[in-house]
């Protein structure tokens, strides 16, 4: 009975220990989470800040209105005389784009998307005087070349910040509302066309509209403008700046070439097995990455090697490895 007993008693204690470390281990993870839930939302913030920044300097004091419900915002604006602010109109416009969206998309995209919206629209409304008086009492009289704006100067500067501001708020798995909820809406009612498409078109419909409200031609193309630009600036952030070059060498002489590239220009170079289905031969098609600069010292390489060697050049936005961009020490998590 004594030895029963004893096993008992060990075991109740092993029990304890076990749930006490369980309790521990769950406390960690919550801690954990908590302390990095914030993170996402302060890139957000900061990414809605430089939009507004790029939006009251340079785009909304200008009648720019580079397409998604900003643009239309600007125009109702100015329709309006003014008298209900630009943030304000946007975050009107979003409310039905967000009811429309909410099941097209996950619940994690949908709250920070609208902490988004909701921090964009006031700091737009909330630094507009600011930026105001900034202007007009302070730029145009140290500078009297800003009386007389250079729209498209403002054009790109506006549409590059706010790619970027974008951008930050993008890579966080959020947006700030606007026509993206509803492209996604559309494109599951009519598959037919993709939400690039769409947007393409919502974005064109708002450039018109503008064109038409302020009876400017000039303002529509430079909104077009902005748009593009910021569109690049979104991509080059999000894909990375680092563009190199993807070459595939069909030769004869694919060995020579392959010692050549290794020695030369200190690149790896890998062979693909394939077949040339009017020889009906084996050949070995050589793979190399390589960046900008080394391009022209490949295809001098490659001509002095086979002139007769064909060669494919493909742009790669972004490569991960040794003699590139290193590799992430540590797997990013997600909430």
């Amino acid at each position: 009975m004594a030895i029963i007993s004893g096993t008992n008693s060990r075991n109740q204690v092993l029990e304890s220990f076990s749930y006490i470390y369980y309790e521990k281990k769950v406390e960690e993870v919550l801690m954990g989470r908590e302390k990095r839930s914030w993170k996402p939302y302060v890139l957000i913030a900061l990414g809605c800040l430089i939009t507004a920044i790029s939006m009251n300097v340079f785009l909304i004091p200008f009648k720019l209105a580079p397409g998604g419900v900003s643009g239309l915002s600007t125009v109702v604006y100015y329709i309006l005389n003014g008298i209900i602010p630009v943030g304000i109109l946007m975050l009107v416009f979003n409310i039905p784009l967000f009811l429309l969206g909410y099941k097209s998309k996950g619940r994690r995209f949908i709250i920070r998307s609208l902490f988004g919206a909701v921090t964009l629209s006031l700091m737009i409304d909330l630094t507009f005087p600011f930026f105001n008086w900034l202007i007009t009492e302070y730029f145009i009289n140290l500078d009297n070349e800003m009386a007389n704006p250079d729209l498209l100067l403002y054009a790109l500067m506006g549409g590059g910040i706010m790619g970027f501001g974008l951008a930050i708020v993008l890579k966080e798995d959020a947006t700030t509302g606007g026509t993206d909820l509803l492209a996604a809406v559309l494109r599951k009612i009519f598959p037919k066309f993709s939400v690039g498409q769409y947007l393409l078109f919502m974005d064109g419909c708002v450039i018109i509209f503008a064109t038409i409200a302020f009876k400017s031609v000039k303002l529509g193309l430079y909104a077009s403008l902005s748009l593009y630009i910021a569109s690049k600036s979104i991509d080059a952030y999000l894909e990375g700046m680092h563009f190199s070059k993807s070459l595939l060498i069909i030769s004869e002489k694919s060995e020579i070439i392959a010692q050549r590239l290794l020695s030369e220009v200190d690149r790896g170079v890998t062979g693909l097995k394939g077949m040339g289905m009017y020889s009906k031969k084996d050949k070995t098609v050589l793979l190399c990455v390589v960046k900008r600069e080394e391009i022209p010292i490949v295809k001098g390489i490659v001509k002095e090697c086979d002139q007769s060697a064909f060669v494919l050049l493909i742009d790669v936005r972004e490569v991960l490895g040794e003699g590139f961009t290193a590799l992430p020490a540590t797997p990013i998590k997600r909430d």
